[in-house]
């Protein structure tokens, strides 16, 4: 999302197309108070005088879109969603771009470069006292649009339309990475997991050192069997890149363990009739708590205030046999519960 530079150039250009002196000072007026409270960073009260300063323009011949777009910026801004995703998207199905032509030319005798309309320009051309006429075109607003929509709509939980917007964007603009990351999110939100995790992919194979991405990839590879030992590849590499990463380090933990409820359940079925296949399912569950182990102590350092990071260490010096730091834990634990605030 953009932030907004706007000068006073309206009044000049509601001159130059003759506007009454009535209409005038109203766009004058309005542009003022547009411009005090978008500097002020009072959003809310910026938006609509863009759009009265767009209705004034339009009614006088001028369908300058540029100012609906300062519009809808300022809602987005001022985190009023409704009217800024209803904006962008009628600016996006107009096909408006914000892409302005500047003309310009030199006067001979003073040396100065002055900005003309086209049709001043073109006239200009055929007069001896000008020279080097040229033209500049600006980059334009239309990417900005497409990329604050899509997370306009994501933040409204609006995915599938999310999802056509950014396949339009990227169509035009296919190597957008924010358009990119926006999609694989609208393709969680929307459910379709296989989509997100190609996405995924795609983005780590353009950008490999992103640690969230590698984190978000191994939270999916957990959900599977078949990938768990891929998931916890993917969150060494997170931590890797963010060594202080409490959740991946969290998830790492939760991982390696397994499904430990279901364990135990086991292991309580087979005590009685058959206590040596519980006990080689003990032992596995020893191994993998002290493989846990150094994942939930860096989850701890990364995080120390958090109740379920020292209870689950707790829980892994009970099974590790470790009876001083289960003390310790358990104190921490308190501690933690104790200023916790009531609910």
């Amino acid at each position: 999302m953009k932030k907004l530079i706007l000068g006073m150039a309206i009044v000049a250009s509601a001159l130059a197309f003759g506007q009454k002196k009535d209409v005038n000072a109203q766009l004058q007026a309005a542009n003022k108070e547009a411009m005090d409270a978008y500097s002020a960073k009072n959003y809310a009260a910026a938006a609509p005088k863009f759009v009265e300063i767009y209705d004034l323009l339009k009614a006088n011949g001028q369908d300058n879109k540029l100012y609906m777009y300062y519009a809808g910026l300022s809602h987005a801004l001022a985190n009023n969603s409704d009217p800024a995703i209803k904006i962008y998207t009628d600016l996006v199905n107009s096909g408006f771009t914000g892409k302005e032509t500047t003309y310009t030319a030199k006067e001979k005798k003073s040396g100065q470069v002055v900005t003309l309309d086209k049709a001043t320009w073109e006239l200009m051309k055929k007069n001896a006292d000008y020279s080097d006429f040229k033209t500049e075109q600006s980059a334009g607003v239309e990417v900005d649009l497409y990329e604050t929509l899509s997370l306009l709509l994501l933040n409204a939980k609006k995915p599938t339309e999310a999802l056509v917007i950014i396949e339009k964007g990227l169509a035009k603009y296919p190597n957008n990475a924010k358009l990119k990351e926006s999609q694989t999110s609208a393709y969680l939100q929307s459910g379709n997991t296989e989509k997100f995790v190609a996405g995924l992919k795609e983005q780590l194979a353009k950008n490999p050192n992103d640690p969230t991405n590698w984190y978000n990839l191994g939270v999916m590879q957990a959900k599977t069997p078949a990938t768990v030992n891929d998931a916890l590849e993917s969150f060494k590499k997170a931590i890797e890149l963010k060594p202080d990463f409490a959740n991946a380090y969290q998830n790492l933990v939760y991982t390696t363990i397994g499904d430990d409820a279901k364990i135990v359940t086991d292991i309580n079925a087979l005590r009685k009739d058959k206590p040596d296949e519980a006990t080689k399912l003990i032992d596995a569950r020893k191994e993998r708590f002290a493989k846990a182990l150094p994942y939930a102590e860096s989850w701890y350092k990364a995080d120390p205030k958090n109740i379920d990071a020292v209870t689950t260490l707790k829980e892994i010096y009970v099974v590790t046999k470790n009876l001083d730091k289960v003390k310790e834990m358990k104190a921490k634990e308190a501690e933690l519960s104790a200023a916790a605030p009531a609910k």
